[in-house]
């Protein structure tokens, strides 16, 4: 691994780049594992670490690399869900959590860092009760679909920043779907994966 400087993480994420993520090749078959640090270095993009991810990334246990009905992605948004939002796991429970598809991507994030991953979308539509973990989340918001429009205009006139994968997953999908969320899962893909 190449020596890098992450003084720009505080101790909470420092120690997140620790956990061992489950590496996947790009049709998302499990290839081995590896520290989420190693897994987001271009150095090692290049050579062709994949991870999954739905607002994390699953961690190479047992109980996360449950592949039947997607089960331990769900555990693991499940996990995040609480880590990040604050969200108590007793709100939403795994049958809450409906997987839509999954997508394969590569963006670099600067000189070092990147991602290179098959993405898991997953969608909940519940009442929560949110307290964000601040070392994750420095602020939040609720966006209707023209707000969350909005903001993809002023990222691409360079008022803001947004994330690659967010405008991947509202544009390719998020966009489709939106209209018919009380039907949505005549959206479900089981088995494909998108390459964007």
């Amino acid at each position: 691994m190449a020596d890098v400087t992450v003084d720009w993480v505080d101790e909470h994420q420092l120690q997140l780049l620790d956990q061992i993520l489950i590496v996947v090749d790009e049709n998302d078959k499990v290839i081995g594992a590896d520290t989420k640090r190693n897994c987001h270095l271009n150095e090692n993009i290049e050579k062709g670490h994949f991870t999954d991810s739905c607002s994390s990334h699953p961690l190479s246990r047992p109980e996360e690399l449950e592949e039947k009905d997607a089960l331990g992605v769900r555990r693991a948004a499940l996990r995040r869900l609480q880590d990040e939002l604050g969200i108590p796991q007793d709100q939403v429970s795994l049958e809450d959590i409906v997987f839509m598809t999954r997508y394969h991507y590569k963006a670099k994030s600067d000189a070092v860092w990147g991602e290179h991953e098959v993405c898991y979308l997953l969608l909940v539509r519940k009442d929560v009760t949110i307290s964000s973990d601040p070392s994750e989340i420095s602020s939040f918001s609720y966006l209707t679909r023209e707000e969350l429009g909005e903001l993809l205009e002023r990222d691409t006139r360079g008022e803001v920043n947004v994330t690659p994968w967010l405008r991947i997953i509202v544009e390719r999908f998020l966009n489709m779907w939106w209209p018919y969320l009380d039907e949505v899962t005549q959206f479900v893909e089981l088995d494909k994966i998108h390459r964007v």
